[in-house]
């Protein structure tokens, strides 16, 4: 656990106002930077996290007794001998562990770049002319390295060239770091004239290195293949419509690159160009390997786009990249050429299969030995008795399908069907084939046969195709069966072998498993979805699997039961974690470990199982994978609501384009397309039937934190920040995250979760962040200088609105959980391209909107969603007008005078012609009482309406019940007269 330094920060505060103990003001506040870093980098039993936790406590001692004691006399001798020790961290650390040299140096120079902010901003007496002016000159050419760092040819280390350039990097940095140290953390008085000439030499050196790294890049232009930016592994086509688009604003609204426009908008065409050409090939082979050289290249132009480098570094670079796309375009364009005709490459392989063993096995999920097995499994017997009725029933073919997630039971449940007696008289032939994810349409039709003839297996491997499929036609013929079909993963499957099965309406049955819905809804009439146990069955499945017919030890009860619950209802969990209980002394302690950790005592056991969860999400499509990884980002048995998570995956650039559809449309098919394949979990329906908020299984949600590490995607953090994070998305799931640690990483896109103390991040090393959620942190209690470099940010959630908002010209969702009602700001005006404003404690609109709005031509064309927001008078609903494609409003408002018509009425909201979703409070109010406003007036577009607190009379319910769209209407808290209404829909 990280050492705490409150008590530190508490005492040096003090004895800078007093000016007791600094050299200058802000010299304390420097200590505790450097503090922060090494804490970050050293282990608990260093020498010099030793001497900080003494320090700590003397700082405690002499906070509680006095500080004009002995105490704050020793305090004073430790703290100087503490910076003392500080001085050999004034250079970039010698940390070998890391996977490249640079990361160690870039998060080394961003610490010499907060403490240059710090310097800044404390301004010292001697801070002031020509040393200002050369330390601000000094911090930008440091954000210049640390974007070399992070661009590509950077990341060539293997190279001599490269490895030069290094070192000379770090050199400039350990002499930036001695010349803080010498002039900043000592009790000398300080020399403006040394310092000068100090940093003059420091910016020489710097244009030196400069010059180094402009002839690195062209040395080595013709040596690096596409290498991966952001170096995630995480393939999504739609990031690169999000970062054409980026890339498209910047040439129109960013001066900064004026220099460099003509080439910047010749490599846009260049990278539109080779993701259509891309896109093209969506169902080659090859198809995944060119994505995602597109998108590193993608990456590589973003990154080289919104860096601090000059011009003409990013003239360079672009050249570079575009001498990079050329031979790919030629790849893709040779590919297409000889590939032509033949680019619809069959999901089989129709030749000759030699050397399988045939039927091949079936049965229940095997993992290591260990299955569901059947005899404890009480729960499948309402299914299974309901299917056995459909199987023995009627004439006609019918195909019936169980669909649940990896490990329900649905093949131990088949299996179970298939060796029924009843199932096993009926039919006259039974036959089983497993089918799997990337299966061959020979493999099948050879598994049908060698369940119904096993003599002629040599026969049946030298045969073709269409002569199998006619055999199988021919041995079913007149012959009442039942084929189950195992494992089935897409409808290509059932398409490409459903000519072999006559139906000669004798009852015929085919039963088939699946983990996805889809499957089952394109072909079969009859469809089971299987449960997870409730905690009762969970309970009962764990004590016999382990206990037998022994009862449970009293004093294991609760454990037993806490291990169970932690199962998440899935079978296959509580049978593995049996397994482990089996063979475990029946001590509490022990089996409490294992409460704690099921997972991990799951993956101890085996890998084979995280294998099969695995198949579930190599089956997804490349544009799916991003929205299922960034599950991760949420704590494990979170409910997400799914309004939040459609907007991150939109803000991440994950919703592709598709032709006459919204992006909020095709993020609904996207997570109606995971839920279909049982990967997440519904937790609430809204009224209309929808998913309001879902889950994932506690075992998915382990594999997709493993996954989405792994590919440097998303990292979760529990205890502690490193000193460099290489990952897409960073989620903290911890509150004892240090409040001084923040992160660092010069790919960083997204920071969520319980984030640490804001005012100590250095944005201009967060300026790719995408999705910032700072929801959980009251921004008035701190500053965010330097917040203006979020150019790129698109949602934003915070418990109050920062100044600096209106500098986010990208941002299109904003969330603010604020507890009072507020103002919405007018320089919300400035986000052209805010989709949602939502307020959780409710927002007016203040007379500055009223002034800017008063042109009644001024529109926010792009706004979807505002709510929670107080209409009070006609100005307030002159400004809604100026939100012509509202889809959904939440609003609270009352009756209010009318002057052009001289008498009270409700607000009218029938303009905003495009709203679908609206939810209206009624705000009662003394002009209100006693009158009968005039009759509301509603958009006719509305599908979902929900009232609160109204009085509204039978007629104001007829003009509602004409609404043409009306799918559902919430009438709360008295908002009817009387107690019954009935109305005929027409």
């Amino acid at each position: 656990m990280a050492p705490s330094t409150s008590n530190l920060k508490q005492l040096l505060k003090y004895q800078s106002k007093c000016k007791r103990l600094e050299m200058f003001d802000g010299q304390g506040q420097l200590v505790l930077i450097v503090t922060h870093f090494i804490i970050k980098l050293c282990s608990e039993d260093d020498e010099i996290i030793i001497l900080l936790k003494s320090l700590e406590d003397s700082a405690k001692l002499c906070w509680i007794y006095s500080r004009h004691s002995e105490e704050d006399r020793k305090f004073s001798t430790m703290f100087w001998n503490f910076i003392t020790q500080l001085k050999v961290f004034f250079e970039v650390p010698n940390f070998k562990s890391t996977a490249n040299p640079n990361e160690v140096v870039a998060a080394f120079v961003d610490l010499l770049l907060e403490l240059l902010e710090e310097i800044l901003h404390r301004r010292p007496y001697f801070i002031h002319g020509k040393v200002e002016k050369f330390i601000q000159t000094l911090k930008m050419e440091l954000k210049f390295l640390i974007t070399f760092l992070g661009d590509t040819p950077s990341q060539l280390t293997e190279l001599e060239t490269t490895k030069n350039v290094l070192k000379d990097i770090e050199a400039v940095a350990n002499d930036v770091g001695s010349f803080l140290y010498s002039f900043f953390l000592n009790k000398d008085r300080i020399s403006i004239g040394e310092m000068n000439n100090s940093l003059s030499d420091l910016l020489r050196n710097v244009e030196l290195v400069k010059e180094s790294i402009t002839t690195h890049c062209f040395t080595v232009a013709h040596i690096w293949s596409s290498r991966m930016t952001p170096k995630i592994a995480v393939v999504s086509l739609s990031s690169v419509d999000s970062i054409l688009d980026y890339i498209e604003d910047r040439i129109n609204n960013d001066d900064r690159i004026a220099d460099v426009k003509d080439q910047i908008r010749t490599i846009h065409q260049n990278l539109t160009n080779l993701k259509n050409s891309v896109k093209e090939l969506a169902i080659h082979p090859e198809c995944e390997e060119y994505s995602m050289q597109l998108i590193n290249v993608a990456f590589e132009v973003e990154y080289i786009i919104h860096s601090f480098a000059p011009q003409s570094y990013i003239t360079l670079r672009i050249l570079q990249v575009t001498e990079k796309i050329i031979p790919m375009m030629m790849q893709l364009q040779k590919l297409k050429k000889n590939d032509s005709g033949k680019l619809k490459v069959a999901e089989y392989d129709s030749g000759k299969l030699k050397g399988e063993d045939y039927p091949r096995k079936h049965g229940p999920l095997l993992v290591q030995g260990v299955q569901i097995g059947e005899s404890h499994l009480y729960h499948f017997m309402d299914a299974e008795m309901k299917i056995i009725k459909i199987l023995l029933e009627g004439p006609e073919l019918l195909a019936i399908s169980i669909i649940g997630m990896p490990g329900l039971g649905k093949t131990t449940l088949a299996n179970r069907l298939y060796n029924n007696p009843m199932i096993i008289n009926h039919f006259h032939r039974r036959i089983w084939c497993v089918v799997s994810r990337t299966y061959q349409r020979r493999n099948i039709l050879i598994d049908i046969l060698m369940s119904i003839d096993t003599d002629n297996k040599d026969q049946f491997l030298n045969m073709e195709d269409e002569m199998l499929t006619e055999l199988i036609f021919q041995y079913l013929k007149g012959k009442r069966y039942i084929i189950i079909m195992d494992d089935i993963w897409n409808v290509n499957a059932w398409d490409d072998i459903k000519r072999c099965f006559p139906d000669d309406r004798n009852g015929s049955k085919i039963l088939i498993t699946s983990r996805n819905m889809n499957v089952a809804s394109s072909n079969y009439r009859c469809n089971f979805s299987l449960r997870l146990l409730r905690e009762d069955e969970s309970w009962n499945l764990l004590l016999g699997k382990v206990f037998n017919k022994e009862r449970c030890p009293p004093e294991l009860v609760d454990v037993v039961k806490k291990i169970a619950r932690n199962c998440g209802g899935l079978p296959i969990t509580v049978v593995m974690i049996a397994s482990v209980l089996k063979n475990l002394e029946k001590k509490r302690s022990l089996w409490m470990e294992v409460a704690e950790n099921i997972t991990s005592y799951i993956s101890k056991e085996t890998n084979e199982y995280m294998s099969v969860l695995e198949e579930s999400y190599n089956d997804l499509p490349l544009y799916l994978k991003p929205c299922f990884l960034y599950f991760g980002v949420f704590e494990k048995g979170r409910e997400i609501p799914v309004r939040k998570l459609k907007m991150l995956w939109h803000a991440e650039g994950f919703i592709g384009k598709v032709e006459d559809k919204s992006s909020e449309d095709v993020a609904q098919e996207y997570l109606m397309d995971l839920s279909n394949r049982n990967l997440l979990l519904l937790a609430k329906r809204k009224s209309d039937g929808g998913m309001k908020s879902c889950t994932i299984h506690g075992v998915m949600h382990d594999m997709c934190s493993r996954l989405a590490d792994k590919d440097n995607f998303v990292k979760a953090i529990t205890d502690r920040l490193s000193i460099y994070e290489q990952h897409h998305c960073l989620s903290i799931h911890s509150h004892s995250i240090p409040s001084f640690s923040r992160p660092f990483g010069l790919h960083i896109r997204s920071l969520l979760g319980y984030l640490p103390d804001p005012s100590a991040f250095i944005f201009s090393s967060l300026k790719h962040l995408k999705v910032l959620d700072l929801s959980s942190t009251d921004l008035r209690l701190y500053n965010l200088s330097g917040s203006e470099v979020l150019a790129s940010l698109r949602f934003l959630a915070v418990s109050s609105i920062p100044s600096s908002v209106e500098i986010f010209k990208n941002l299109e969702f904003l969330l603010v959980d604020n507890k009072e009602v507020v103002e919405i700001p007018v320089i919300l005006l400035n986000m052209v391209k805010s989709r949602c404003v939502h307020f959780s404690g409710g927002a007016q609109f203040s007379e500055s909107w009223r002034q800017a709005t008063h042109d009644e031509s001024f529109q926010m064309k792009t706004l979807q969603n505002l709510s929670f927001i107080f209409i009070y008078d006609e100005n307030d609903e002159k400004i809604l007008r100026s939100f012509p494609r509202l889809r959904m409003l939440k609003c609270k408002y009352t009756v209010f005078w009318d002057s052009s018509k001289n008498r009270y009425r409700y607000p009218a909201l029938h303009y905003l012609s495009q709203l679908e979703y609206l939810n209206i409070s009624f705000r009662s109010s003394y002009e209100s009482d006693g009158i009968t406003p005039g009759l509301i007036s509603l958009p006719s577009s509305l599908r979902k309406l929900t009232l609160c607190n109204f009085d509204l009379s039978r007629m104001h319910m007829e003009i509602i019940g004409k609404l043409p769209r009306l799918e559902v209407l919430k009438l709360r808290d008295d908002t009817i007269q009387g107690k019954r209404w009935g109305h005929k829909r027409r």
